[in-house]
């Protein structure tokens, strides 16, 4: 009697975050193949959310993420009409593909749009990274983040904090599993291969003699004078040492928008082109800390134990602060440089490695996966 029986799960991605989760699941779900009857097939959804060959295309090849079975042509656009597109076109590829399940990653649009597109043709759903909150509505992120907790099945936590949130919204504790974070499976497998590629070296970089930006939130970027702060804090910084900025699309146009090129005509701040993720990680492993606004950066310098300021009021990953190398700094002029001045003269506080973040964090999702559907 044959018993084997084949899972099929979708998985949803659109961002540059989305492809950095999505890629060690996706090999988990690979190496589950070779040794099982019970087969998982993926079906990729890729909303192109992030359509810039350098923050979407370059990914899915370095990461050795399978090329996805749907590229649905999104594109950027405000907040309502992008989701309504995705929901729109995720929707017919759900009731083509008839997935198992769907997962969804992280906190972008199409992480929310691809949950409720699922969950409204009754199809269970699974959220990578649930429970995150960084109690700011005025973040569209937190929105999706909520929302698409809301609808899911199964929610994969990164962290405590997260089971709290969860808890105290009134999500059932059998549908909450503490998995480790996808993210640093992705770093703890490509460190070494980034290493090799002297990405710091080939731009004039000395080791640990950088400091490395990165900006992209509509908080920073789109409000003239709290990008005027950070640019202020930083045109000081970069006297003591040099700030390599590789430069989202959106933020270089507010740049040019708002008549800021003077901070990098004449200054050591380097604005540059975006970069490709083994790229970014070499600059980040051999950078001396990073100045973010990102997530997902707050999570792998603490893993790199590399002190990281947070160009934010708020984090919704507390345990980059109270176990990592995190720091919050607002758009703050005064308290930015501080902390960067504290860095420089080597008097920062050092990390240790949160719970379950081994680098199986994919390996659990899948094994739980495999038990339960």
């Amino acid at each position: 009697m044959n018993t084997q029986k084949t899972i099929k799960i979708a998985s949803i991605v659109g961002a540059r975050p989305n492809f950095i989760k999505l890629a060690p699941v996706s090999l988990a779900i690979k190496e589950h193949n070779k040794n099982s009857n019970n087969q998982i097939k993926e079906v990729i959804i890729h909303t192109a959310q992030h359509y810039d060959d350098n923050i979407s295309k370059i990914f899915f090849k370095e990461l050795n993420i399978p090329e996805p079975h749907y590229n649905l042509g999104v594109g950027s656009g405000p907040h309502g009409w992008q989701t309504g597109e995705m929901l729109k076109r995720i929707e017919k590829v759900l009731i083509k593909e008839k997935p198992d399940i769907l997962l969804a990653y992280g906190d972008t649009n199409s992480t929310f749009a691809g949950a409720l597109a699922a969950a409204k043709l009754y199809i269970p759903v699974a959220h990578v990274e649930a429970g995150l909150r960084s109690f700011d509505r005025e973040m569209p992120e937190e929105i999706n983040r909520i929302l698409t907790d809301a609808v899911s099945d199964y929610l994969f936590i990164t962290e405590e904090s997260a089971n709290k949130n969860l808890c105290r919204e009134g999500i059932l504790k059998e549908k909450i599993f503490f998995v480790g974070n996808v993210m640093i499976d992705t770093l703890k497998k490509f460190k070494i291969k980034s290493n090799k590629l002297k990405t710091s070296e080939k731009l004039g970089l000395k080791k640990h003699k950088y400091a490395l930006l990165t900006m992209h939130r509509p908080s920073n970027v789109d409000d003239k004078d709290s990008l005027k702060r950070i640019l202020n804090a930083l045109l000081k910084i970069s006297k003591r040492i040099p700030v390599y900025f590789p430069a989202h699309p959106r933020t270089k146009k507010h740049i040019k928008l708002f008549g800021f090129q003077k901070y990098f005509s004449d200054s050591n701040i380097m604005l540059a082109e975006p970069i490709g993720y083994l790229d970014f990680l070499n600059l980040m492993i051999n950078s001396r800390f990073v100045l973010t606004d990102s997530g997902g950066i707050q999570e792998e310098t603490t893993i790199l134990n590399i002190p990281c300021l947070t160009l934010r009021k708020n984090t919704e990953r507390p345990v980059t602060i109270t176990d990592g190398t995190n720091t919050i700094v607002g758009d703050d002029t005064d308290k930015i440089i501080q902390e960067a001045n504290k860095i420089i003269n080597g008097k920062y506080k050092q990390g240790k490695t949160p719970k379950f973040w081994d680098g199986k964090a994919a390996q659990r999702i899948v094994k739980i996966l495999k038990e339960r559907l």
